[in-house]
């Protein structure tokens, strides 16, 4: 059966999601939200989620405020972020590229992203564009950091970086790629990445998303993705846009 890229994307960010109990997805976010909802489906109803911007899949009544007491009070397991240049240490920056006061790049803000990177065990990194440009050796400004010196109390941080080229495990304040999707090749993900990371002997491709997969997402999660993110679950699924 053939697949989207995105599918595949979806079905690897809903596999590193593991059994928790709570995942919450953040604005402009449609394939962690896809994947969100995928693992709902394959658990039967559980992990529950909230996607800002949903009034049918969120408890929250206070939008973005509510979301950072949740985590605070450690009732998020998941979240995820991105960025405008992410390097090997986990660094991201969602601020901009050159000189502060004459930047090159703006981009949207941090938005609580330091916070959430503490607090929130689990933080998957996702990047649609994986490129030197993107993917850099080191971020212009630190938006929200990847590791923390010893003495930090910290109980969230990074564990993968999935993007458009491959999947990533981060672990001790390095990448590992773990596998590379089809289509793609290593020396493709070595030439397009602008920092070092571990990798072994032979890394395996990603493996497809299953027929089953396929099914349950094109027809229950879709259908729960078009109320948040239309165009995308058009683009990609072929639902039909909510009048």
């Amino acid at each position: 059966m053939t697949f989207r890229p995105e599918e595949l994307l979806i079905d690897q960010v809903a596999q590193f999601i593991g059994d928790v109990r709570h995942i919450a997805v953040g604005n402009a976010s449609p394939i962690p939200a896809a994947a969100s909802l995928l693992a709902r489906e394959r658990g039967n109803g559980r992990p529950y989620v909230s996607l800002l911007g949903s009034p049918k899949n969120t408890f929250w009544t206070d939008g973005a405020r509510e979301l950072f007491d949740c985590a605070g009070q450690g009732r998020i397991d998941v979240f995820f972020l991105s960025g405008g240049q992410i390097d090997g240490h986990g660094n991201i920056n969602l601020v901009e590229i050159g000189e502060h006061a004459h930047p090159k790049v703006r981009f949207p803000g941090s938005f609580g992203s330091a916070y959430l990177y503490y607090v929130v065990p689990k933080v998957i990194l996702f990047r649609t564009e994986h490129s030197r440009r993107t993917l850099v050796p080191q971020v212009d400004y630190i938006s929200a950091p990847g590791a923390s010196e010893p003495n930090v109390f910290r109980t969230g941080g990074p564990v993968a970086l999935i993007t458009n080229r491959c999947l990533f495990t981060f672990a001790k304040g390095r990448f590992t790629l773990q596998s590379v999707h089809p289509g793609h090749t290593v020396e493709e993900v070595l030439e397009n990445t602008g920092f070092d990371f571990e990798r072994p002997a032979s890394v395996p491709q990603t493996p497809a998303p299953s027929p089953e997969t396929l099914k349950v997402l094109r027809e229950k999660v879709a259908p729960q993705l078009a109320e948040v993110y239309p165009q995308f679950a058009h683009q990609v699924f072929g639902t039909a846009i909510p009048a």
